[in-house]
């Protein structure tokens, strides 16, 4: 073993920078998924600035970027329609007293976008979003049950959902009693489910599509991304057979399952749905949208109880819509959503490639939809390996590719792509060291990166 088996390499700056993130932010970051605890030790680049497909770090590495923004910055860093965009609106102030007419162009662009929906509400981030369907549909039904697809890594920082995971320090029993779970693509579950507590349940929440492996602990999904046949017009006869609202998260499918999310591609129309992440290439905005009569009775023109729907300060600066404007358009004039399925397609043909010549093909798996790839990294029995990932992440940040997933950004090129093939395929040479040794430990410079959702720190 050499030295450019184990991957030596520092990043000195970056050590120091999040030494200095820990001292002032618990955890060293302002979302878990970013944490050093994610990366090997000692090698969790600090970004300086990205554009494009690319960033650097504050040691000056450049690295092609994948999963950027956790997957938000869909047409790459500091795009100029965007900033341009962003830039007139700031100009012209942020944020009033009363609503800017710029709420309801962008209101009226969300909806022309996604056209299954008639009113939408914005916010900055999809845990408000997600709670605020939530509290509407227990609203409207009168019900204190929630339903969350068991198969879904993340929903919310708030209760309903937090107290289901490991990470449930804080949260009332008595609150997670009222979350039940139901399992992907299973309706006769979902409907024993809906049976055993009858008129009890508010809502079954949901994505639509499916993207990533299972959170610790939970059941495999299925190895396709998208739904069998059936199912989600399944889902939305139970819901209505049952009396209970049909809501589907598409922080992720919106926008690279299609437009108008995965309800436009599976043409399933929920009562509510909500949005993020894509829809505003980095900038802070996410959407609550569904029907009229479900939205009306967080508005001011219902004879009912009011509901307090979302009511946010900064949900609608300006900005921030703008952006919102800005990526729908792009995404409708360019043909994003059609650029990423192609980027993620060869993408995922070289990788596979790549692990296959080098006898790892069954080890390093690409999985998911063309335009939303992961990977998975196996052991010698072919299970998911904590460490068999540290020793992979390594020889990537090596090669000058970030890529905690492979989910691409229209801002990548076929040069990028190829570039980050020959890296993988060098780290595949390496992962094909350590199988035949057994045991990677040589290979991971440190203690191995750790699951988000785990009970201890």
């Amino acid at each position: 073993m050499d030295t450019e088996d184990t991957g030596e390499f520092l990043l000195p700056r970056s050590r120091m920078a999040n030494e200095r993130l820990h001292a002032v932010i618990p955890g060293g970051a302002h979302t878990y998924a970013k944490g050093d605890d994610q990366y090997p030790e000692n090698l969790a680049p600090v970004i300086s600035h990205g554009r494009g497909a690319h960033v650097w770090d504050v040691d000056g590495n450049r690295y092609i970027e994948y999963g950027s923004g956790l997957r938000s910055v869909s047409l790459g860093h500091a795009h100029p329609r965007v900033i341009e965009a962003v830039r007139r609106e700031l100009d012209r102030g942020s944020n009033f007293v009363r609503p800017s007419i710029v709420e309801a162009e962008a209101a009226e662009r969300f909806l022309a976008t996604v056209p299954t929906a008639e009113m939408v509400k914005f916010a900055k981030n999809g845990s408000d979003a997600t709670t605020a369907a939530v509290r509407l549909a227990r609203a409207a039904t009168g019900r204190p049950r929630v339903a969350v697809c068991a198969d879904h890594p993340f929903f919310s920082v708030d209760d309903w959902f937090i107290g289901t995971t490991p990470m449930s320090a804080g949260v009332p029993a008595a609150t997670n009693e009222l979350t039940v779970a139901f399992p992907y693509g299973d309706l006769a579950a979902t409907e024993e489910l809906l049976s055993r507590h009858r008129d009890e349940i508010a809502c079954l929440i949901l994505e639509p599509a499916t993207h990533t492996g299972p959170p610790p602990g939970r059941r495999p999904r299925p190895s396709t991304p998208d739904p069998t046949p059936g199912y989600l017009a399944g889902l939305r006869e139970l819901a209505d057979r049952h009396g209970c609202v049909l809501i589907f998260d598409e922080m992720i499918t919106g926008f690279r399952w299609s437009e108008a999310g995965a309800q436009g591609l599976y043409g399933v129309v929920p009562d509510l749905s909500t949005f993020g992440k894509a829809l505003g290439n980095g900038f802070a905005v996410s959407a609550l949208a569904g029907r009229r009569d479900l939205m009306e009775r967080g508005g001011l023109r219902h004879p009912g109880d009011r509901v307090f729907l979302l009511s946010t300060t900064h949900g609608a600066e300006t900005h921030s819509l703008a952006a919102a404007m800005a990526v729908q358009t792009t995404y409708v004039e360019e043909g994003v959503t059609a650029r990423l399925h192609a980027l993620g397609e060869r993408l995922a043909a070289g990788v596979r490639d790549a692990a296959a010549s080098m006898g790892v093909g069954d080890h390093v798996v690409v999985r998911g939809r063309a335009s939303n790839l992961v990977f998975a990294t196996l052991d010698e029995n072919r299970r998911p390996s904590q460490r068999y990932r540290t020793l992979f992440l390594r020889r990537l940040l090596a090669g000058g590719v970030l890529a905690p997933s492979f989910v691409v950004s229209g801002a990548l090129d076929d040069a990028d792509i190829d570039q980050t093939v020959d890296v993988v395929a060098q780290a595949c040479a390496v992962y094909r060291k350590a199988l035949d040794a057994a045991d990677p430990t040589p290979w991971l410079g440190g203690r191995p990166v750790k699951p988000v959702f785990r009970r201890l720190a």
